[in-house]
């Protein structure tokens, strides 16, 4: 794994398939590779309790030799509703594996983009940047200020473009897309609320469960019953999206070479 990733990708090594459910639980994990040799018959279940929690996390058997006895295993394994594998005996395997992991592409982001991307419509490259940062990095960015400084961009100057075009500000954007990725996180059961919370990055559950509150007038538990993902992400393009088309077909939050984003905006021309 360390071999293939070549620095690409943080590996975690768990000693069992009960040290990786709790890693699931408190950190990020992109994705579960596991040796189908030594997956023993009584860790099935704990594969399948895996499977079964965290769907949005792909699952991958890594295969290292032949034999019926691998066959077995690997039938096994997709009993327990592994789908994808990886044959390391074959040099191919090792570019897949690399590919596969090398670059990951996060499903829910992806699953964000695909719905999103289309909803912009004729929206600027500036517009793009600033959502595709969003769908990213939402679940690690709590604050405007934070969500700045990856745009390369003062956040009085970011809240200020938003402002004067008729747009809602900023945090709404941020705050939006947080809530879209907690629907995400809620999808895995195998994930309490109190897991969703630090996820997320709040202070604790409570904070979150009041900033729940406050965004929806819903608690936590209702959140997760009445916005599943396509639900939240759904409400998210409506909401602040679409009403905003054809403003975001000519706004540009990150060009500072515009100094004004209304209805009369003019570009400044610049030396050089």
């Amino acid at each position: 794994m360390d071999a293939a990733g070549d620095g690409c990708f943080a590996t975690f090594h768990a000693g069992s398939l009960r040290e990786a459910l709790r890693a699931a639980r408190r950190r990020r994990v992109d994705a579960l590779v596991l040796s189908a040799e030594a997956c023993r018959s009584d860790e099935l279940h704990v594969v399948a309790r895996f499977v079964r929690e965290f769907p949005a996390i792909p699952a991958v058997a890594l295969v290292s030799r032949h034999g019926r006895d691998m066959t077995d295993a690997l039938l096994k394994l997709g009993a327990t509703g592994i789908r994808a594998a990886v044959d390391c005996t074959d040099p191919a395997g090792w570019r897949r594996l690399r590919d596969l992991l090398g670059h990951p592409a996060s499903p829910v982001t992806a699953r964000i983009l695909a719905h999103l991307v289309p909803a912009l419509g004729d929206a600027t490259e500036d517009v793009r940047v600033f959502f595709d940062t969003m769908a990213r990095l939402a679940p690690v960015l709590s604050t405007v200020c934070g969500l700045a400084r990856h745009l390369r961009i003062c956040p009085s100057t970011l809240m200020s473009r938003f402002y004067r075009a008729s747009l809602p500000s900023p945090k709404a954007y941020l705050t939006g897309m947080r809530l879209v990725h907690a629907a995400s996180l809620f999808s895995n059961p195998g994930l309490s609320v109190a897991d969703v919370a630090y996820r997320l990055d709040y202070s604790s559950p409570q904070s979150f469960g009041r900033h729940l509150k406050a965004m929806l007038g819903t608690t936590a538990g209702e959140f997760r019953r009445r916005f599943p993902f396509d639900v939240a992400l759904a409400r998210y393009v409506d909401l602040l999206v679409t009403p905003y088309r054809d403003i975001l077909s000519t706004f540009y939050p990150l060009n500072a070479g515009w100094w004004d984003q209304g209805v009369n905006a003019a570009r400044v021309s610049r030396a050089g």
